[in-house]
């Protein structure tokens, strides 16, 4: 299978199991076409092979880089002293030799340069869309700002100084997980509420009489909001349910615990944990958000108590003193949970799973190019300037070795201008 511009655990897979193009046995047409056919593949698959003909130049914008020292020291006319070719220097015995790979430009590396300039492709370098097909929908679909201005044009390509800004709900639907069953009926629920409250809310406009628009209005007003409330507060209670239960597990753990010893005045602790902690369960439903979070963080300090200290009766005479409270770590520790969580709420009707987190398998495709300076927290990036080739580097990235680049740009150099 090929390499494809994804995230997908599929892809990761293929990337995993691509090896060096074999050409002990091919023609040398036949080792261009196919090293074309696999960049081809991750590189603007979703763009024509025409256009992609047009937009192919064999030009590429390079970086020469130089010693600054050698600049400063000479003005050029020492090529002409000396003999032949220019009077050579002897290094000195602390020069480093630099290699003839390491002054190497890989230029046929560039091949592909000009589809970075588009938009969609942009989009997808700074990790706002899961792959470049959802990034180009995202641009026709208005959810893509250059510049201020919305722009519904995917190939539309980025000059140096462009500022691209992404829809955040849709960044954060495509860089994160996806719902659980459980989760996409309480959104397909909450859709429904809101669809019905809306066309309530618009029925009664049609009508000319004021008094019973204001009325509907107004209920309609109200009714959406509490349908919303009801849906988010259901989610909000079975997520507590499963908090509760990782208590339960984790004070279960303790007492299979078999490095430590746990004395009778400890279990009569961790049994009234258990009881405190059924009991909440038993009344979740019966309770608001606010008195649930209240709840939860008097659960978990009194778990720190019940895990903290051991036996020490069986070792010492000393009478046992109560169980200290958790300490400003743990305290601490509390007050961030409860900050990230409010921070990251559980909502049914976001098209996500909430609370956010990352979907799998996406560290392995998390990074950025040079030449894209972007800001994840207001999803925005500018495109600095076009990518350039130097010494031992082309900063357009690809999973391809230099031998695969090298014969696809041999196959679009001769129908390139």
């Amino acid at each position: 299978q090929k390499v494809r511009a994804t995230w997908n655990k599929y892809n990761l897979y293929n990337l995993w199991r691509l090896r060096a193009q074999f050409t002990a046995r091919q023609t040398y047409y036949q080792q261009k076409w196919e090293a074309k056919s696999m960049t081809r593949a991750y590189h603007g698959e979703h763009i024509a092979e025409k256009k992609w003909q047009r937009m192919f130049s064999p030009r590429a914008s390079a970086v020469v880089s130089f010693n600054p020292e050698y600049l400063a020291t000479n003005d050029g006319s020492e090529f002409a002293a000396g003999r032949g070719s220019g009077k050579e220097v002897i290094s000195k015995p602390g020069d480093k030799k630099i290699g003839p790979r390491k002054n190497y430009i890989p230029f046929m590396n560039m091949t592909y340069a000009p589809i970075e300039r588009r938009l969609d492709m942009a989009v997808w370098r700074a990790m706002f869309a899961s792959s470049a097909r959802q990034a180009r929908q995202f641009v026709i679909h208005g959810m893509v700002k250059v510049n201020g201005k919305k722009m519904p044009h995917a190939g539309y390509l980025l000059n140096p100084g462009d500022m691209f800004q992404v829809d955040v709900d849709r960044v954060l639907y495509a860089t994160g997980a996806s719902k659980t069953v459980s989760q996409a009926k309480s959104g397909r629920k909450l859709r429904k509420v809101q669809s019905r409250a809306k066309k309530l809310g618009a029925a009664p406009k049609k009508k000319k009489s004021v008094a019973p628009t204001a009325v509907s209005s107004t209920s309609a007003a109200r009714a959406q909001p509490i349908a919303k409330t009801k849906v988010d507060i259901d989610e909000v209670r079975r997520q507590r349910r499963l908090d509760l239960r990782e208590l339960l597990v984790q004070i279960d753990d303790v007492l299979k615990d078999k490095r430590r010893r746990v004395g009778a005045k400890r279990k009569i602790t961790i049994r009234a944990f258990v009881r405190d902690v059924r009991l909440a369960m038993a009344t979740v439903s019966r309770k608001t958000e606010k008195e649930l979070d209240d709840q939860l963080s008097s659960l978990i300090s009194q778990l720190a108590i019940a895990k903290a200290g051991h036996d020490e009766s069986s070792t010492t005479k000393e009478p046992v003193s109560k169980p200290a409270g958790p300490s400003p770590e743990e305290q601490m520790a509390l007050r961030e949970a409860i900050k990230e969580a409010r921070e990251n709420p559980v909502d049914a009707s976001k098209a996500y799973a909430t609370p956010w987190r990352p979907r799998p398998y996406m560290s392995a495709f998390a990074f950025i190019p040079k030449y894209l300076e972007v800001n994840h927290n207001i999803c925005s990036a500018v495109y600095l300037r076009h990518p350039q080739v130097r010494k031992g580097m082309a900063e357009v990235p690809s999973p391809f070795p230099e031998h695969t680049q090298q014969l696809a740009f041999n196959w679009y150099l001769r129908r390139g201008r």
